[in-house]
């Protein structure tokens, strides 16, 4: 989650919803996010809201134990249970993310996952899917999350070179992921993700050739690929401003894409949103879908961020604080706002276009809709899915994403 949080009207004390956030609430799928905040070390392009052992010494206490944060959190899937009453769904996704969620014991893992079920009832297909750092977890407790109902895992590979993983701050060992997708395999994992970044400064095309590669030798059934963007306040962003570390290049990012696209693709892999691809529909992530289509998710833990009906509102960002409100029996929500029917518009372009199958035209305004009949004669959307009503980027429109996007919000 990220670290900065945005201003907004209080949330009430009881974390209550106006009436309209349930309209048409069983049209949409539910998915919980729930937020583990720890980290072992910290990676210095991260800008996440997540705390090291050192960093919380001394700031919140017991309350930010580690020990007993799984307690905590499933103190707030109540408090949503409390919130969202009788509404009936059931949920369909479960993602747990940070922070290092596996830094915490497989069986807490388990009992977060448990308060979910027992609140709400998970679908009998739910997508139940944990983050892993790959020096944190080993046979034994993989098979324990599996047990618990896990049948998604996410492995944050980055790179398969060194030099790139300790620009990158990273701890794991080349070579670890790989065999971590061959343990969540026999530990019974239907689907697992590997995170890779390009762009990394001091990275080659052929560092990034041997970080497909070894990418897709594992087998995956779904690969996700990010440029390194390099925030402001971060250790990274301050080597770069003191001329220890070269800067990222756009050019680069680009040229490191389309390598990516093209690997990808020749193994098997189809893009399904600009930074995923995956061997078939069944491999996708399900949970990230139900983000991208304005579907209903409550976020738990510090800092995360919720959306039901309209309403977003995000928590308190410490894990301490956050722990505070929920023993005092108060929502830890901080800020909220109440998207405007503009508002959700707007999101639907900004995150439908990123998608393979795109955004339908007619939620265009009058100046988006032109913006993109000149995008198809400048290549950037395809003419055949325009033709049937729809905004689906080209490749090339992929490389200049932001840039359609902006265009097509107007």
């Amino acid at each position: 989650m990220p670290s900065v949080l945005p201003e907004g009207e209080p949330v009430p004390a009881d974390g209550g919803l106006p009436p309209s956030a349930s309209d048409g609430a069983e049209d949409r799928p539910l998915g919980f996010y729930l937020h583990v905040p720890y980290c072992a070390t910290r990676c210095g392009y991260c800008d996440f809201n997540t705390y090291t052992a050192s960093e919380l010494r001394g700031s919140g206490g017991v309350l930010a134990s580690r020990d007993t944060y799984a307690d905590v959190l499933a103190e707030e899937v109540r408090l949503a249970r409390k919130v969202l009453g009788d509404d009936p769904r059931q949920v369909s996704t479960v993602f747990v993310g940070g922070g290092t969620p596996t830094l915490l014991p497989a069986a807490d893992l388990g009992r977060m996952l448990a308060a979910v079920g027992a609140e709400f009832g998970l679908a009998p297909d739910a997508e139940v899917t944990t983050e892993a750092n790959p020096e944190s977890v080993d046979p034994a407790y993989l098979a324990e999350l599996r047990a618990a109902g896990f049948n998604r895992v996410s492995f944050g590979m980055q790179s398969a070179r060194r030099h790139v993983l300790e620009v990158l701050d990273r701890t794991h060992t080349p070579g670890r992921p790989e065999a971590c997708v061959a343990e969540a395999r026999a530990a019974g994992f239907g689907h697992v993700n590997l995170d890779l970044i390009y762009g990394t400064p001091g990275e080659s095309d052929e560092d990034w050739h041997a970080s497909l590669d070894a990418a897709i030798g594992a087998g995956p059934d779904h690969v996700s690929a990010y440029a390194l963007i390099v925030e402001e306040g971060t250790r990274l962003a301050r080597d770069i401003r003191r001329g220890e570390v070269p800067p990222t290049d756009d050019d680069v990012h680009a040229d490191r894409y389309l390598i990516a696209e093209e690997r990808l693709s020749a193994a098997g892999y189809g893009w399904y949103e600009v930074s995923n691809w995956a061997t078939g529909p069944a491999a996708r992530c399900r949970h990230n879908e139900l983000y991208w289509t304005g579907a209903d998710w409550w976020g738990a833990g510090p800092g995360a961020h919720s959306h039901v009906g309209g309403v977003r509102w995000w928590n308190a960002k410490h894990p301490g604080a956050y722990a505070q409100a929920l023993a005092e029996g108060r929502s830890p929500g901080v800020g909220r706002e109440l998207l405007t029917g503009e508002d959700r518009r707007v999101e639907r372009v900004l995150l439908e276009l990123r998608l393979a199958d795109g955004c339908p035209l007619e939620i265009l305004a009058e100046q988006g809709a032109k913006a993109a009949a000149q995008a198809v004669r400048d290549g950037l959307l395809e003419p055949g899915p325009y033709a049937e009503g729809r905004a689906v980027l080209t490749l090339r429109g992929r490389l200049l994403a932001d840039a359609v996007v902006r265009d097509l919000v107007d």
